[in-house]
């Protein structure tokens, strides 16, 4: 099963399909599979070859050939290695009940 994900003119994901593997034995068959079904401009998605996997409401982004999250807080900086957004300020918490104060610039305990 491979993963494809249709993207808008700003480069959204608006949404990801699960494609059996006979419809898509690779990227370019899955996308004309998807594109002859829904139209739209598709790309396939996984951690492996996009760095992140596919979600609504993720970023393409071409230069990079990774689907990003949107940015949580102005502060935060790209990893460009993982593609992923980091705080300013490593979380090193032993609870998962910490939150981001953006105010502030730092990890808060409720």
């Amino acid at each position: 099963m491979k993963s494809f994900a249709e993207i808008n003119d700003t480069n959204e994901v608006i949404r990801v399909l699960v494609i059996s593997d006979s419809d898509a034995p690779d990227e370019e068959t899955g996308i004309a599979f998807c594109k002859e079904l829904y139209g739209g401009t598709w790309l396939e998605t996984s951690y492996e070859i996009r760095k992140n996997k596919a979600s609504p409401g993720n970023i393409w982004d071409p230069v990079r050939e990774a689907f990003l999250l949107p940015k949580p807080f102005p502060s935060w900086t790209l990893d460009e290695t993982t593609c992923r957004w980091k705080a300013p300020i490593s979380y090193s918490g032993s609870s998962d009940r910490y939150y981001w104060d953006e105010e502030n610039t730092q990890w808060v305990s409720p």
